[in-house]
């Protein structure tokens, strides 16, 4: 008896073994065109029983069939969540104006999320198989609808009025967050490659293009109104069409925001860009780039000389989502020269300088100057140039897929028993492809922090706004400045075995990685690793990045 009961275990035990076995084959191996359930689909995704709650019961599908069916459903919930804050902004006469901005991101926000749907519905519901640019778009725009959610969450989150709409409104956010990130996830395993192909690291920068070249005879004939098409010169830069913002009233515009309303609408990626050559002032405006106005590139003077400020804060009664100076949400813009400022303070705490939801943009020879969230990389694909970046804490945050090359990162002086935060990242699901890239950037003090006496203030190279946050400073110089554990908790152990942050070559007399944090998201990585987060890798840079004519390197250096 005993015997018979040993070999029925041992049966049991071989089956159940194959069983798992074929269970994680189903998950990783199985070709995305296989037939298969809704409940081996979604082991796949981060929340597999609200997956089950979503795909259809019966039948089976493959992949590819459950994230068409998976992006539809989302794409209808969007618009219904529209509709409702829509609803509360028409009957908002008993709000208070920091809960109307709040919802009024929502809109906005909720808006682009249908527009990002529409477009990887279209992308994807013909066809299988994907160029590795289309695949990163859709990936992009489903990444960037989880980032809009938690965005929206957050705003109504600090506003101290208006509890019932909170409340109303938390159900269908949630579901509505869950539902993108499975959407998300089914495309990603299905459409997505399991690992990029990953270009080797070399001994040289990769490709490196000259500065910008705006042609100068044509910058002498701007006031006489004529339309310029550069010619098609290796590196050179297609304008379509050139106003100027001069505040002595010698262009066609005294203020910038005039200049913008001026720009064709939903223009083409081969039209060439909208110039706005903005002449030396300082221009107090707040500046909205909306979705609608595409390809526009801001050219300045110079740092310090083109200066665009404002001084919104949450303090102030904004949402950090619209304090910004400048906000630029039109894909494919390019500032060069510029200066943007909020001079809000310490004392007013979040008050942003630049929030950027563009995607495929660049900013070349840019000073982004603030305190607490000075640049808010919010979200889509980013690149940063030769750019300064002065602030106090979290000072570049945002939940976008950037690469910072060649910039200088500067902590200022803070409010006393203040700590100063280079970074905080926000991606909240694994299967975003966000996360910030500082890639031979120098880390160091600002003079004013650099003069302090007391030296009690701490400085780290980030913490983990959200539960998935990803950054990885590579080839940088770290000064001292920087604390020897590197990085900072957020709130105990929230986050520290999810988090991807990572080091790799970095030099300077803060870069020794010896004292480091042990978290167990926290890694010294070695070139191959590295090579992920370079502009060719993370961004796809090659591919569009040249018709911006900024310079920017390919590679590990």
């Amino acid at each position: 008896m005993a015997s018979n009961t040993f070999s029925s275990l041992h049966s049991f035990l071989f089956f159940f073994f194959f069983f798992f076995l074929f269970l994680s084959k189903s998950l990783a191996d199985i070709a995305p065109s296989t037939p298969i359930t809704p409940t081996t689909a979604c082991n796949s995704t981060p929340d597999p029983r609200f997956c089950k709650s979503v795909l259809p019961t019966t039948g089976s599908s493959n992949l590819y069939d459950y994230g068409r069916f998976s992006v539809r459903r989302s794409l209808s919930v969007a618009r219904r969540f529209t509709a409702l804050v829509d609803g509360y902004l028409k009957h908002s006469s008993s709000l208070t104006q920091t809960a109307i901005r709040a919802l009024e991101d929502c809109k906005l926000l909720s808006e682009l999320n249908t527009d990002f749907l529409s477009s990887a519905a279209s992308t994807i519901n013909s066809t299988n198989t994907l160029q590795t640019m289309q695949t990163d778009d859709v990936q992009t725009l489903l990444s960037a609808i989880l980032t809009n959610q938690q965005t929206c969450l957050d705003g109504l989150q600090a506003t101290s009025s208006a509890w019932s709409i909170k409340n109303s409104l938390y159900t269908p956010l949630s579901n509505g967050t869950r539902l993108f990130s499975v959407s998300l996830a089914l495309f990603t395993h299905a459409w997505a490659p399991k690992q990029k192909k990953v270009k080797r690291p070399h001994s040289h920068t990769g490709r490196n293009l000259s500065p910008l070249q705006i042609d100068r005879l044509s910058l002498a004939k701007f006031k006489t109104g004529r339309k310029l098409l550069q010619s098609s010169t290796p590196n050179s830069v297609v304008v379509r069409d050139i106003v100027v913002v001069a505040q002595d009233g010698s262009g066609n515009y005294t203020n910038i925001q005039d200049a913008v309303a001026a720009a064709p609408n939903n223009t083409k990626n081969n039209d060439g860009y909208f110039l706005i050559y903005v002449e030396a002032g300082v221009y107090e405006e707040y500046v909205s780039i909306a979705k609608n106005k595409m390809n526009i590139m801001m050219l300045g003077d110079g740092i310090n000389q083109t200066v665009i400020t404002g001084n919104r804060s949450v303090v102030d009664g904004w949402t950090t989502f619209n304090s910004a100076t400048f906000a630029v949400v039109g894909q494919r813009f390019v500032a060069v020269n510029i200066t943007f400022r909020n001079t809000a303070g310490p004392a007013k705490h979040q008050a942003v300088a630049v929030r950027n939801g563009a995607d495929l943009s660049a900013f070349y020879s840019c000073s982004f100057e603030g305190y607490q969230d000075t640049l808010y990389t919010h979200s889509l694909r980013q690149f940063y140039r030769n750019c300064d970046i002065y602030g106090t804490v979290d000072f570049i945050f945002g939940n976008a897929a950037v690469v910072f090359q060649n910039c200088n990162l500067y902590a200022r002086l803070p409010m006393q028993g203040q700590t100063n935060v280079f970074t905080a990242q926000g991606r909240t699901d694994p299967n975003q492809n966000t996360g910030t890239s500082i890639h031979n950037c120098r880390v160091s003090a600002a003079a004013d922090l650099a003069a302090a006496t007391n030296g009690s203030t701490k400085t780290y190279l980030g913490r983990p706004w959200k539960e998935y946050s990803r950054t990885v400073y590579m080839q940088s110089f770290i000064d001292g400045v920087v604390d020897p554990s590197g990085w900072l908790p957020w709130s105990g152990d929230f986050a520290l075995a999810t988090l991807y942050y990572a080091e790799y070559n970095n030099t300077g007399p803060g870069s020794g990685t010896d004292m480091r944090v042990n978290w167990t998201g926290y890694h010294v990585i070695n070139a191959i690793d590295a090579s992920n987060f370079t502009v060719s890798n993370f961004l796809l840079g090659d591919s569009w990045l040249a018709p911006t004519g900024v310079p920017f390197g390919s590679s590990l250096l």
